[in-house]
């Protein structure tokens, strides 16, 4: 093909680019470790023996299993399990985030993700709060990016409360307007999203550039929502594809959106019976 402009080449590229296919949900689909967290306990090594067993390649860890970093990069490896993000608490990060950077070398992961905020009993993440949180996951963000890593935030429910402006804003809206889109990015709980009252679909689309994975972990049929307290009972947690939420809208949705990771997260009373079930509602799901 023989193009007279360089306006006639650009125009072919955009299109070409805006024609490019979406990366199917499932080419991705992996499991947050803390699934099998009682299992864990019982014995790391088995637990990675389960997790090779659901037929998932990309897994999330938290923690590594009371081995060293290098020595839990290794039995994953030889399961064919790639860690791709891995959990770190805020109060690890503030401690030694040097330490946590280590770590996230060794295992080979792309992400970082804090998954739950700084608040004290009250739970209450107040607009100061997520103000100095911002500043905190700036500093954490830039000195991760150095090191060839994103640092990322998973909301937990406790960020949606409104703010004192009373115009709908959350003080989510707050910690995404002061965090700086280079250093920051966000995965997004849909459970914890739904039971505080969001909808999943909205928020990805409000902030379409800053999300760049998604929990799936479904919530039981008749499960009151509009909460803020970041907890419910382990029964209000479902097998994916049996509860109340819209999976079909909300991976449609991340799909165009260019979300290229989809951890599963079982908390529910039988992870063992529901993960599978998850994984074969997925795996069979049409979008």
């Amino acid at each position: 093909m023989k193009f007279t402009t360089p306006f006639a080449l650009f125009a072919f590229v955009a299109s070409a680019l805006v024609a490019a296919p979406v990366a199917d949900f499932r080419q991705h689909l992996g499991l947050q470790l803390y699934s099998l967290r009682e299992q864990t306990k019982q014995s790391a090594t088995g637990a990675l023996d389960l997790a090779k067993s659901y037929g998932v390649t990309e897994v999330e860890t938290a923690g590594t299993g009371g081995m060293p970093a290098e020595k839990f990069l290794a039995e994953l490896k030889s399961r064919g399990l790639k860690p791709v993000s891995a959990h770190a608490g805020y109060g690890l990060l503030k401690k030694d985030v040097a330490a946590v950077i280590r770590e996230a070398k060794t295992l080979g992961v792309t992400y970082v993700i804090c998954p739950y905020p700084n608040v004290g009993k009250d739970k209450l993440f107040s607009e100061e709060v997520a103000r100095q949180t911002a500043a905190d996951f700036n500093a954490w963000g830039e000195a991760m990016r150095k090191e060839g890593l994103r640092f990322g935030f998973h909301p937990h429910g406790l960020e949606f409360r409104p703010t004192k402006a009373g115009n709908g804003e959350t003080v989510f809206d707050i910690l995404v307007r002061e965090t700086k889109p280079e250093f920051v990015c966000f995965q997004m709980d849909v459970f914890w999203v739904t039971h505080a009252g969001q909808d999943p679909v909205k928020l990805l689309q409000k902030y379409p550039d800053r999300w760049v994975s998604l929990h799936v972990k479904d919530m039981r049929k008749g499960t009151l929502t509009g909460f803020h307290t970041g907890g419910t009972p382990p029964t209000d947690k479902v097998a994916v594809g049996t509860g109340q939420i819209d999976w079909p809208s909300i991976l449609r949705t991340a799909q165009t959106l260019g979300i290229r990771h989809y951890f599963i997260e079982d908390e529910t009373p039988t992870p063992l019976q529901c993960i599978p079930d998850s994984l074969k509602y997925l795996r069979g799901l049409a979008l």
